[in-house]
């Protein structure tokens, strides 16, 4: 034992500056990247899942509505809260400083629920369950298919349908591909068409 001011310390006790594996404590480990992980959005997952002809389950259009979608439905505060709000109780400075009340709605968060509202009325009362389920509260297919009595692989056409309604809703369309032409069209005049200037 070595004895300093009063305190023991072990022979084997390595001294504090030491390395972290010299103390007991593991090494860190490298921080892993910080995408997002495809299991989390079935949207994403069917963004990145390719088909037989190798194209995505769902188009660059779709996908991007769902996920604006998404994103006001949960700034609207429209996810079920697993927990008390405590926000509230958390003292600030500024504007925004103050308990808020379960009745006092932030005007940025009703704005969301005006434009939530907006993209589900025009998605359709038919489509818009299936497209709050799957992008919102991020259900698969097959837990739609299985809730709502439905027969296989006919979640998939429906959340098409309302993704594409959503993606009209919201003015985001496909980049428009064709064939390159060879020569385009300098003008329509024949050979001599111009007048001679003096």
């Amino acid at each position: 034992m070595v004895t300093a001011r009063g305190l023991r310390f072990s022979a084997a006790t390595p001294p504090v500056g030491a390395a972290p594996e010299a103390r007991g404590i593991p090494a860190a480990q490298p921080r892993a990247s910080r995408r997002k992980q495809t299991a989390e959005s079935p949207l994403e997952w069917l963004h990145t899942r390719r088909g037989a002809d190798g194209e995505p389950l769902i188009s660059q259009a779709a996908f991007d509505a769902g996920e604006r979608l998404r994103a006001d439905y949960t700034r609207a505060g429209l996810m079920p809260r697993l927990g008390p709000d405590l926000t509230g109780t958390i003292p600030g400075r500024g504007r925004k400083a103050g308990a808020r009340g379960p009745g006092e709605i932030m005007d940025a968060a009703l704005m969301a629920r005006d434009r939530v509202n907006a993209a589900l009325t025009s998605a359709g009362s038919d489509l818009a369950g299936v497209a709050v389920d799957i992008c919102c509260h991020l259900k698969s297919l097959g837990e739609v298919e299985r809730e709502r009595g439905w027969p296989k692989r006919s979640a998939k056409v429906v959340l098409d349908l309302a993704l594409s309604r959503l993606a009209a809703h919201y003015g985001i369309g496909e980049v428009a591909k064709g064939p390159v032409r060879a020569r385009r069209i300098e003008h329509w005049g024949a050979v001599g068409y111009r007048p001679d200037i003096e």
